[in-house]
């Protein structure tokens, strides 16, 4: 059975997604129900709702929505990766009122869409590190050019667990190892990163792309991290630019059919039940 650490559920009637209307092909609903459906047939058993940058003015909105679909008979959510702005002075505030919400698993601030220096304020690094010996974890979603960026905002917050997204968000479409290779290594040997496998397929081209194309990728990932430290994630519905929910479950199946049993179940969902305490 799978953990998928990484789910984006949408609604366009109760919340405001700006940067939907950018990308069409995701600018749909992501219904609940039709998300179960696929978890029942896939076998993923648990699932952490990742905030989906909705609009700053909705980010706690978001959290007591994902609260009430939490509560629902036989829901497989578990928690939410909560919305967060840590460039912001009200941080701590925020913090403050997350800490009555048990649900939230953790936080996460988009980085691609914001300037580089933004991460490497006083201001948001300070923030960042309210999280230290916590049990929040946060979620670093930036592109593979951007990952030297990541690693002052890691070595400035040495007491928080960050959780690295999409395997560093490689060039998959262009089989781009370089710098993204060295860029990995680095980053998994600091011991407070977790990387992510999730959604790969959609950083290749489109709906052409084949397991040896996105292999070297996943490959590198586990093997600079180490089995106790990865952890996967579907990117639903984000997966669907290359694919279906069960082609990406498909593909991750075949991919570690030659670990070991031990590795396997610790991938698919020991290490996330660890890391979140789910």
């Amino acid at each position: 059975m799978l953990f998928d650490t990484h789910v984006h559920l949408i609604d366009r009637k109760r919340l405001l997604y700006p940067w939907l209307v950018d990308v069409p092909a995701l600018n749909r609903d992501a219904t609940y129900a039709e998300y179960a459906r696929n978890c029942r047939q896939l076998g993923i058993e648990q699932s952490l709702h990742m905030e989906v940058d909705v609009g700053e003015a909705d980010m706690e909105n978001e959290s007591m929505y994902i609260k009430e679909l939490m509560d629902g008979s036989d829901s497989h959510l578990v928690g939410a990766i909560a919305a967060c702005r840590p460039e912001n002075d009200d941080f701590p505030a925020y913090l403050d009122r997350q800490k009555s919400r048990p649900w939230i698993k953790g936080f996460r601030r988009v980085l691609h869409v914001v300037d580089n220096e933004l991460s490497r304020t006083k201001c948001f690094r300070t923030n960042v590190g309210l999280l230290s010996n916590t049990h929040y974890v946060f979620d670093i979603c930036a592109r593979a050019d951007q990952l030297p960026l990541m690693m002052e905002l890691i070595d400035a917050c040495p007491d928080v667990q960050f959780v690295l997204d999409h395997c560093g968000v490689p060039n998959v479409k262009d089989a781009q190892l370089e710098p993204w290779r060295a860029s990995i290594t680095s980053i998994a040997q600091r011991p407070n990163v977790v990387g992510k496998i999730s959604g790969v397929v959609a950083y290749g081209n489109g709906l052409d792309w084949s397991l040896d194309d996105i292999r070297p990728f996943i490959e590198h990932t586990c093997e600079t991290f180490g089995p106790d430290r990865v952890v996967w994630g579907s990117d639903s519905p984000v997966c669907t630019l290359g694919g279906s929910l069960a082609t990406w479950v498909s593909a991750t199946r075949q991919l570690f059919e030659g670990v070991s049993a031990d590795e396997r179940v610790a991938f698919y969902r020991g290490n996330a039940q660890r890391i979140w305490h789910c």
